[in-house]
Parts: C-alpha cells; structure tokens; sequence
C-alpha cells in the first residue's frame, strides 16, 4: 500500500495531501485578511512557496489551479501577480470562479494540485 503523507493535519482538513508524487494543496488564503485583492494575492503565493518547498516542488510543477474570488471584478488584479508569478510558459489547467467565502474579508482562495 502506498503512504499518504499528510501535513499539518486537524480535524478537518491538512493543508498538504502528499500521495504518489502528487502534491494537493488545501485552499489558501490570506493571513492578513485587512489587504486588498492583490495583497492577499501575493500573501497566499507567498504561503504555496512554502507549502510547495516543504514538499520538494516549486510552481514550475503545477497540474490544475482553483481559484475563487469573493468578486470576480478583482479577476484583473489576481492574473497581475498570478502571471508575474507563475515561470513563463508554465501555466496550469485553471479555473476562477466568483464565491462567497467562508469569511467576508476573504478576498481570494487559491487550490492547487502539483507534482514533484
């Protein structure tokens, strides 16, 4: 049987699934909820560098991203920092849909599947 590793595991979610090479981030979003839609932005990808190097990736790597927005309109400002971020001709499949968030000053929630 193949191992599961799990980081940072509670009650109800961890913030990685490791299995088989593939790395399934949790939904990240901001630790300072008071930023605009580009500082949470550039917060969460700050948080997936970190998540991805624990596992010993980078954004070179990235299968599929999920993102939700609380307003779409903030659709311009997430794709600035997400293009400057992402190495050139590396983008993944994604999707970014509008969504009510769990929290109203979450601004933007970001979901990837990597791998190694």
């Amino acid at each position: 049987m193949s191992k599961i590793l799990r980081t940072n595991p509670n009650p109800i979610l961890s913030s990685v699934v490791e299995y088989h090479g593939f790395i399934f981030t949790q939904g990240v979003v901001a630790q300072n909820l008071d930023l605009d839609a580009e500082g949470q932005t550039r917060d969460i990808l700050a948080q997936i560098d970190s998540l991805l190097e624990q596992h010993g990736t980078d954004n070179t790597r990235i299968l599929q991203a999920q993102i939700w927005l609380k307003d779409i309109n903030d659709r311009a400002a997430l794709n600035t920092v997400w293009s400057e971020w992402l190495p050139e001709n590396m983008a993944p499949a994604r999707a970014c849909v509008q969504a009510v968030m769990a929290d109203p000053r979450m601004l933007v929630e970001i979901m990837l599947i990597t791998t190694k």
